[in-house]
């Protein structure tokens, strides 16, 4: 295990810059190097119009909250990935974080909630990303998960992501392009990132949907058009209902906090803003009961691919049980006449033995007959 620790802290930084390289890096010449190791990207918001000026978390806040002083709205908003308790100290000390909140978001493998703090909301997202394969194996990954961590304050967004899918890049720019939504502060970005939270989901629903279909086809399915079902894998039935387990994780604890969002009045949160998690609950509410439908799925087929199996362990044993049947009667024939009395019918007769071939076969053929009748063979 210490090994592996090691190898991972050796790849972790590569990774990093990797990571920096596709999300596009922002140069904080003002930042330690601790922090700017994690933070993939930070910008100032003024007036929904992102500031071209580079700067650090601090840096950020400062100017915000001085453009709030001349009536200008704004908002900071900051990409983090995965980062370490040193990378993550210096942000949290800055924006006045919860210790709690910050050490689950360092640590990740955390359930969908939704956190309230004094001033901020702290709100966990499991990122869903599914995993494409040429053929479902009893070792298949199907889902990937991982997760993105929201710090909601009044003028700041916090976002720290775990794992290798879930990119914001996209999302960043595409919000940046729609500046009368950005101008409504944090909240729209919450909202965004929800929003393309629960489009992933419905997007792997719909692939995982595929794969059961597939399954339950080879499970029902005639074998060469003779009356007998397939059976299938049953390793594979069980893999799939793994995987669709963890989607379900990632999916059902996400309903509370996304209702509350969408219900109730939330401080933080615009009130223009929370019509639309509405939508977002809503489809989320759709994805829920399919990922349940899945499961219920599963479990008849596994069911009825167990029962498949027992039916034919069933006409197996009957075939081996009308066979033993049939060659019992030469057996038993033989064996009499081997028991060397010296007083035995037939004995001296010159046909007995053809005779006694002759019964055996007659007897064994009217007994396959009788048995292939009765679908024993």
């Amino acid at each position: 295990m210490s090994m592996i620790r090691e190898l991972r802290a050796a790849v972790r930084p590569a990774l990093r810059k990797d990571n920096r390289a596709g999300f596009g890096t922002t140069g904080f010449e003002n930042v330690g190097q601790a922090t700017s190791s994690a933070v993939v990207d930070c910008a100032a918001y003024l007036d929904g119009r992102r500031d071209t000026e580079s700067l650090s978390p601090a840096e950020a806040l400062r100017k915000v909250r001085t453009a709030e002083g001349q009536s200008r709205d704004g908002f900071v908003w900051i990409g983090l990935h995965e980062p370490t308790e040193e990378e993550f100290s210096g942000i949290a000390q800055e924006y006045g974080l919860h210790p709690l909140a910050v050490e689950d978001a360092v640590h990740a493998h955390q359930r969908p909630k939704l956190e309230r703090y004094d001033e901020s909301l702290f709100t966990v997202f499991k990122t869903i990303h599914y995993v494409e394969h040429a053929e479902l194996t009893a070792t298949s990954e199907v889902v990937e998960t991982g997760e993105v961590m929201c710090f909601t304050g009044r003028d700041y967004i916090i976002t720290v992501r775990h794992g290798g899918q879930g990119s914001l890049r996209a999302l960043r720019h595409r919000l940046e392009d729609d500046p009368e939504l950005l101008v409504k502060g944090p909240s729209a970005v919450l909202h965004a990132i929800a929003d393309q939270t629960v489009d992933g989901y419905l997007a792997v629903a719909d692939a995982v949907q595929d794969d059961i279909d597939e399954v339950e086809i080879e499970v029902f399915s005639d074998r060469s058009g003779g009356g007998k079902r397939g059976g299938g894998d049953a390793s594979r039935i069980y893999q799939l209902k793994r995987e669709v387990l963890e989607f379900k994780r990632a999916v059902s604890p996400l309903m509370r906090p996304l209702q509350t969002l969408s219900e109730r009045p939330v401080r933080l949160i615009d009130p223009d803003i929370q019509k639309y998690f509405r939508d977002v609950a809503d489809h989320l509410t759709r994805v829920n009961e399919q990922v349940l439908g899945f499961d219920d799925l599963l479990n008849s087929i596994l069911q009825a691919n167990l029962a498949q199996a027992t039916v034919a362990q069933n006409e197996d044993m009957r075939k081996i049980t009308a066979w033993a049947a049939i060659f019992a009667v030469p057996t038993m024939i033989a064996g009499i006449y081997g028991m060397n009395f010296d007083y035995m019918p037939e004995l001296g007769w010159k046909y007995g033995y053809p005779m006694v071939l002759l019964l055996i076969v007659a007897i064994c053929y009217g007994m396959h007959r009788g048995f292939k009748r009765n679908g024993w063979l």
